[in-house]
C-alpha cells in the first residue's frame, strides 16, 4: 500500500530529527519523508497533524503465552498493536521452552498468520531451560531465533554457563541473561530491605544481583561473547555494567518500565499486581536506574510483559504469580519518565526503538529513506483512564490500574500495513 502521512510532528531518535513533515511509504519501505517522490500518488492519507509520527517500539521482552495458550498469540499481538509495539521480542520461557527447531518454525507461523507485530524469538540457552545442558543452539539460530537465553536465573553449575557462552562466541551469536543468582535469590518474592522484613515477606538480596554479574563479565572476558542484560533492578547493577561498558566489554543492557516508576512501598497492602520478578526495590534503585537510562548506561526500557489469569493473581502476594500486562501501558509511561525527568522526546524514545533495534541488528527503530516502515503515530498528551476494560490484552493485571495516563496510540503501520487504527476522539 501507498500511504502518505501528513502533517506530524516526525521524531527519529536515531537521528534526532524532529519537525513536522510527510513521510510517504511505498513497498512496505520509506520512500521520501518531506516531499513526494515523482509520480507517488498515495492510495492512503493519514492526516497527523497535532501528531507524533514515530518509530514503532521494539519491546525486548514480551511473554505472548505462546507456545502454552492455544489462540494467545493473536490477542496479544492486538495489545501490542494497540500499544504502538511494531516488533517483539519473545524469551524462550513458554510451554514448553523455546528449545526445539519445531516450536520456534511453530511460533513464526502463527505470528505471521496473527499479522501483528515482527516477531523475535529467543532460544532457550540450555535443554528445557534446566540450566544442564546446552540447547541446539545453532539449529535454533538457523530456524530464526534472534539469540539464546536463560531465563528465571543463571545455571547454577557456572560450567555450563562457560560452555554455553564460549559456543554462542564460535558462531557470533549473542547471549541474553538474567542476571540472577538462584542459590542466594532462594523463594524470594520481595526486594531486601525494612519493607519486606517489616511485612514477613522472603526477600531477594541485591547480592543476587551483583554476584551473578560478576560472574557473566569474568566468562565474558574469557569468552568474548556479545552479552544483553535483561531487566536490571539495583544501583549497584547498574554500577557494575557502567563499571564493565567502561571496561570495553560487548555488553548491553534493560530495563522493565515498571522498574522505572514503582518502588517497593507501592505493594501496599500486598497487592499482588505490584508482585513482579526482578522484584521492586528502594528509591536509591529507582533513582540509579532513571540516572542510568539518561547517561546511556542502561541501553532501553522494556515492558516485561506477562498477562497473568485474574485466579493467579487473587491469592496471596508470596503466592501470586509474578508480573504485570504492559505492552498497552509502555509508551504512555516512556511519555510519563520523558516528562518527569526531563529527557527530551527523541532520547526517551530511543530506549524503545533504535536502541532496541540497534541491540537486535533489526534494520527498524528509525525513521529513514529506505527503512522499514514501521511507525507508530501517537497522541502524546491524550489522557486515558487504565482500567481493565481499556486493555487489548488477556491479563488485566497492570499496577496501574486506576491511573490516568498521557499518550495514546492513533495508528500503527508494519511494513508499510496499516494495522491498528484507533478511532479519533470526539470534539
Amino acid at each position: 500500500m501507498k500511504l502518505h502521512i501528513k502533517n506530524g510532528r516526525i521524531v527519529d531518535p536515531a537521528s534526532g530529527h524532529d519537525g513536522v513533515g510527510g513521510v510517504f511509504i511505498d513497498g512496505g519501505r520509506i520512500v521520501a519523508i518531506g516531499e513526494a517522490p515523482a509520480g507517488f500518488v498515495a492510495e492512503r492519507s493519514l492526516d497527523a497533524a497535532g501528531l507524533v509520527v514515530a518509530p514503532g517500539l521494539v519491546d525486548l521482552c514480551a511473554r505472548m503465552r505462546e507456545p502454552g495458550a492455544e489462540g494467545a498469540l493473536k490477542v496479544e499481538m492486538k495489545a501490542a498493536l494497540a500499544g504502538g509495539v511494531t516488533g517483539v521480542v519473545t524469551p524462550p520461557d513458554t510451554d514448553p521452552p523455546l528449545d526445539e527447531p519445531s516450536l520456534v518454525r511453530m511460533l513464526r507461523q502463527r505470528s505471521r498468520e496473527a499479522a501483528g507485530a515482527r516477531i523475535y524469538p529467543l532460544g532457550a540457552l540450555t535443554a528445557q531451560l534446566a540450566g544442564e545442558a546446552l540447547a541446539e543452539i545453532e539449529t535454533l539460530h538457523e530456524t530464526g531465533c534472534v539469540a539464546f537465553m536463560q531465563t528465571g536465573a543463571l545455571p547454577r553449575d557456572a560450567s555450563v554457563l562457560y560452555q554455553a557462552m564460549r559456543y554462542a562466541q564460535t558462531f557470533d551469536l549473542p547471549v541474553w541473561l538474567r542476571p540472577l543468582d538462584a542459590s542466594l535469590a532462594g523463594g524470594g518474592v520481595a526486594g531486601a530491605g525494612p519493607l519486606a522484613g517489616r511485612y514477613g515477606l522472603p526477600s531477594v538480596p541485591v547480592l543476587a544481583e551483583t554476584v551473578a554479574l560478576h560472574t557473566i563479565f569474568e566468562i565474558q572476558r574469557a569468552t568474548g561473547v556479545r552479552v544483553h542484560l535483561a531487566r536490571l533492578s539495583s544501583a549497584a547493577g547498574v554500577d557494575l555494567v557502567r563499571q564493565a561498558k567502561r571496561e570495553g566489554l560487548p555488553v548491553s543492557a534493560d530495563v522493565g518500565i515498571h522498574h522505572v516508576h514503582l518502588i517497593d512501598v507501592d505493594i501496599g497492602y500486598f497487592d499482588a499486581n505490584f508482585r513482579l520478578d526482578p522484584p521492586l526495590r528502594a528509591q536509591r534503585d529507582r533513582d540509579a536506574i532513571v540516572a542510568a537510562l539518561a547517561d546511556g548506561t542502561l541501553d532501553a526500557i522494556c515492558s516485561d510483559h506477562a498477562p497473568v489469569a485474574a485466579d493467579d493473581k487473587l491469592l496471596p502476594f508470596a503466592e501470586a504469580e509474578p508480573g504485570a500486562c504492559a505492552l498497552e501501558t509502555l509508551l504512555p509511561l516512556v511519555l510519563k519518565w520523558s516528562r518527569e525527568a526531563g529527557v527530551p522526546l527523541a532520547k526517551a524514545l530511543a530506549r524503545v526503538t533504535s536502541e532496541p533495534a540497534r541491540i537486535l541488528g533489526e534494520d527498524t527503530g528509525r525513521i529513514a529513506v529506505g527503512a522499514k516502515a514501521d511507525l507508530a503515530i501517537f497522541d502524546p498528551l491524550a489522557p486515558w483512564i487504565v482500567t481493565p476494560e481499556a486493555l487489548a490484552s488477556s491479563g488485566k493485571n497492570t499496577p496501574f490500574a486506576g491511573y490516568e495516563l498521557e499518550g495514546r496510540v492513533r495508528w500503527t503501520i508494519v511494513g508499510g500495513e496499516l494495522r491498528f487504527e484507533r478511532r479519533a476522539p470526539s470534539a
